[in-house]
């Protein structure tokens, strides 16, 4: 039976069919000996450093967007609430049902799209398109064409449209040079000692050492600014209500679900399966798709399966018990997010532009991964003219320039690079 028909069948209420497409546990929850016994230090230490890095450097370019939108306190820690604790449920619940590890929080492209759509979009109307883009990876997840639409638009413009959202985020560690010559180069010192050292770098994210010498460098300068004295705070989070609008929709609806579906989670299933594993695709997909309804009335961009914390769950230990590292993941970013309004109020005390310029740092390797994406392999014009429309930042007809410049370095490379569309199909009906 054709993906297609399956579909259908699906839709016709055929329970055999619906079994056939949410792939389920294969096998019984971990008994508490068997969880005990694989809360191991290489569970313990990958949950603890991948915590870390979706902490520090994520944080920081999440930070950089509420503080150019002008949010209050409040709002960014409900922001952190949303994605942090949900993104920690998640991930113990699919790490123990699968006996994989399985870390899930929200899209760092994605926030950088909706930090994008609020410098002209209302807020309400950014958070109905959330709930748009819910909608449509829910489908995906239910109805098991994920990998169908994702086929559809090459992954070369898709990361190439990354790499202009990003761009004027990382430049902003240069431009950090000029308002505080002594934090950023305490910042890109800690960053580059770190990743020059392997064996440092497996333990201490680069990220982590930038912060913490950068706020060394903030305190010793004396330009951290407690408003009011350091509390230990459990988030009041704000209930946010999406209103709709086609301008809305038709910028962030595509982006957003790309970024999910075919940049994340495709880098959290291609790690997940080198490491011997069988994620359950459209499960994960559907999960996300629901996930990211919750997420979005608290502020919190989409959810998705994130690549660099499953890289780093998969760092060591028995593939049998490596699944406690993302319940340990799991813990810890509850933990966080509970937490929102002391770890805002923390991070708020800190001047913007090393906000800034960590958020800067944060993206730097994704966007190097980016610009190797996009440029290497076919597609090359596409990806081009996908990178050029996004940097200028024009929005057409006011839908903002990530779209335009999909709508663009696709129909680029339908004119000028026809072979390697034909390749492409070619690709797809032999998979």
């Amino acid at each position: 039976m054709t993906p297609a028909a399956r579909a259908t069948a699906r839709f016709q209420g055929d329970p055999a069919e619906r079994m056939r497409i949410l792939e389920f546990p294969r096998q019984g929850l971990p008994g508490w000996g068997h969880a005990w016994a694989s809360l191991d230090r290489h569970a313990i230490g990958n949950g603890i450093t991948a915590m870390l890095l979706a902490c520090t450097g994520p944080l920081a370019i999440l930070l950089s967007i509420g503080v150019a939108a002008k949010a209050s306190p409040q709002d960014i820690a409900t922001w952190i609430f949303g994605g942090y604790a949900f993104g920690g449920v998640l991930s113990i619940l699919f790490s123990v049902l699968y006996r994989m590890p399985m870390g899930m929080c929200w899209t760092i492209p994605g926030v950088v799209l909706f930090g994008n759509a609020l410098q002209h979009l209302p807020f309400a109307e950014v958070m109905g398109a959330l709930h748009v883009t819910a909608a449509l990876i829910l489908v995906l997840g239910l109805t098991g064409w994920v990998r169908r639409i994702t086929d559809f638009i090459p992954i070369n413009i898709v990361m190439a449209m990354v790499a202009g959202v990003f761009l004027p985020f990382c430049l902003k560690i240069v431009s950090g040079f000029e308002q505080d010559w002594l934090i950023a180069i305490a910042s890109v010192g800690g960053f580059a000692a770190v990743s020059l050292a392997p064996a440092l770098e497996r333990v201490v994210p680069p990220i982590l050492a930038a912060l913490a010498a950068g706020v060394g460098a903030a305190v010793a300068t004396g330009q951290v600014t407690l408003t009011e004295p350091l509390r230990l705070a459990v988030a009041d989070p704000l209930v946010y209500a999406p209103a709709f609008s086609w301008a809305a929709t038709v910028e962030l609806v595509l982006p957003m679900a790309i970024t999910v579906v075919g940049i994340h989670n495709a880098q959290g299933f291609a790690i997940s399966r080198d490491n011997g594993y069988d994620p359950p695709i459209n499960t994960l997909t559907t999960a996300c798709g629901a996930g990211s309804f919750v997420f979005g009335l608290f502020g919190a961009v989409s959810t998705c399966v994130t690549g660099p914390v499953n890289g780093i769950l998969n760092t060591s230990g028995d593939p049998a018990r490596r699944y406690m590292g993302g319940v340990v993941f799991g813990v810890l970013i509850l933990t966080f997010g509970v937490l929102a309004p002391t770890a805002a109020q923390l991070a708020l005390a800190l001047p913007t532009a090393f906000i800034a310029l960590i958020g800067g740092l944060g993206m730097f390797p994704v966007l190097r991964a980016a610009f190797v994406s996009a440029f290497s392999g076919r597609f090359q014009m596409g990806a081009l003219v996908a990178f050029i429309v996004t940097v200028a930042g024009l929005p057409v007809a006011t839908i903002g320039a990530p779209f335009w410049g999909i709508a663009f370095g696709t129909l680029a490379s339908l004119l000028f690079e026809r072979d390697d569309f034909r390749r492409l199909r070619e690709r797809n009906r032999a998979a």
